[in-house]
């Protein structure tokens, strides 16, 4: 069969026409992209305007993917700009083309797409040459995967929030480990700078709720509100609520606000009267994961970083170790706690960090065990008697709505006038608090704000995968 590959519709408008340009331009684009902060991320919101306003944000997002994953298929779901459909366009005509090469389309799923559910999915190619939303985000796919992925393109064409359901539920199935969802939308389109922040942060903050119903609420206040000049709040609106028909009520999923930045930001014509706004967000495992084996690593490691230091008198360093398992060398936040006798004996450890988990756990054991100023220092006579927990952390999540917090499943971390406390999610399942007094006693006896303080306060939350009570005695294989 012939194929017809679709050729760039907007190089040298939107990103450069040049392998060697565009090369260097999203290479330097990576260089100040947020650091990864989420894990085994499924999806990922990017925005698709010209790279010189919104190509930070963007790599900032595709940042948080795993580059060294081989990911069966990438969906690319981006809102149609020109044509108008029943529901959506596939691409069966053949593969994309960058600057930087050929990008392979599934056509014969997208093909079985048309064909299984003719009145949801129609395969146009038309519908697709000249729309950018998908184009601009393969570039950055192609710096990170290089061009060994397969890409399932889909333009949305309808506004009918039944038909997104729709789509959702026919995609769903195939959002999984093995697969990855690029979701495309700008935000706010030409408010004034600070509207735009403003505006954008609600519709960020009603996508993080993970309710496709807040993001429908959401939009129509946002655009019933007299923002001047305001056309949308959500360009691809259409895609992000397909996606939150996809993951609406799994408790397994985690939105991450990533980067936030619009058109007055950019270095040059960054003019502020009349905006675009663009948000980066992924969507993650709201817990990680890990292997039997990898949780007895882990463990170990906790338990000879203490056990030498109690017996040195101080921090043993805990050397690279890049053989370690993936999970292992995640940057995320964890505490460990230490346990005599069943009961508390030392807990410390962080939010967030930008070390490797096991080198993060190492430092966090011997802090425990040392310097912990609500016990005595952990002897060489009592380490037999010490157990461990570690608590592995999600990303912070910033809630304005206290009911989020689920008691048992969420821990809380509150800030406020320059101080600051933490609840783990055990917290409150071992104390039986409710969630007034989980938020109270962390305001008052761990931030000092008092009892209410937190009404006042930034509340985020975290869940928590526990790794828990290591035998005393075994050490690490050298």
């Amino acid at each position: 069969m012939k194929t017809t590959p679709r050729a760039p519709a907007v190089a040298g408008r939107f990103y450069a026409a040049t392998p060697e340009k565009l090369k260097e331009e999203v290479k330097q684009l990576f260089t100040q992209a947020r650091e990864k902060e989420c894990n085994n991320v499924r999806a990922i919101i990017s925005p698709h305007a010209g790279y010189v306003f919104s190509g930070g944000v963007a790599a900032s997002a595709f940042n948080q993917i795993d580059a060294r994953k081989k990911y069966k298929r990438i969906f690319v779901i981006g809102s149609s700009h020109h044509v108008s459909l029943r529901g959506a366009a596939v691409y069966t005509s053949g593969d994309f083309l960058t600057p930087l090469g050929v990008v392979a389309v599934d056509t014969a799923f997208c093909g079985q797409l048309a064909a299984d559910y003719p009145d949801i999915f129609v395969a146009d190619s038309q519908a697709h040459r000249a729309e950018h939303s998908i184009e601009v985000q393969l570039p950055f796919l192609q710096h990170l995967l290089g061009n060994d992925f397969v890409i399932i393109p889909v333009i949305i064409g309808t506004s009918r929030p039944a038909v997104c359901k729709r789509i959702a539920e026919i995609l769903a199935p195939y959002l999984g480990e093995e697969n990855l969802f690029v979701i495309s939308t700008d935000f706010s389109h030409y408010p004034p700078y600070n509207q735009a922040v403003e505006t954008d942060a609600r519709t960020k903050d009603a996508i993080l709720t993970n309710n496709p119903d807040e993001l429908l609420s959401v939009i129509r206040d946002n655009e019933s509100s007299g923002i001047p000049h305001l056309a949308t709040c959500l360009c691809g609106w259409t895609s992000v609520l397909t996606l939150l028909y996809m993951t609406a009520g799994n408790k397994e999923l985690q939105y991450v606000a990533i980067d936030y930045k619009n058109s007055g930001d950019a270095p040059v014509n960054g003019e502020r009267d009349q905006v675009v706004g663009y948000w980066g967000i992924a969507v993650c495992d709201s817990k990680l994961k890990f292997s039997a084996a990898e949780e007895k690593m882990l463990l170990d490691i906790a338990r000879q970083s203490m056990e030498q230091a109690v017996i040195t008198g101080g921090k043993s360093p805990l050397n690279p170790h890049p053989e370690y398992p993936g999970a292992l060398q995640q940057p995320c936040g964890a505490f460990v706690t230490l346990r005599q006798h069943n009961q508390l004996r030392g807990c410390i450890g962080r939010i967030q960090s930008d070390v490797p988990l096991y080198m993060l756990v190492s430092e966090m054991a011997v802090a425990a065990a040392l310097y912990d100023d609500r016990f005595a220092p952990v002897t060489k006579k009592n380490l037999e008697e010490i157990t461990i927990d570690i608590t592995v952390l999600s990303p912070l999540e910033e809630i304005h709505d206290v009911n989020r917090i689920e008691t048992g499943r969420h821990g809380i971390l509150i800030k406020g006038r320059g101080r600051s406390g933490v609840f783990l999610p055990q917290v409150a399942t071992e104390t039986g608090w409710s969630r007034e007094e989980f938020l109270g006693h962390c305001s008052r006896d761990k931030a000092g704000l008092g009892w209410d303080g937190w009404k006042t306060a930034r509340i985020f939350i975290f869940t928590g995968t526990i790794i828990a009570h290591h035998t005393p005695g075994t050490k690490v294989p050298q």
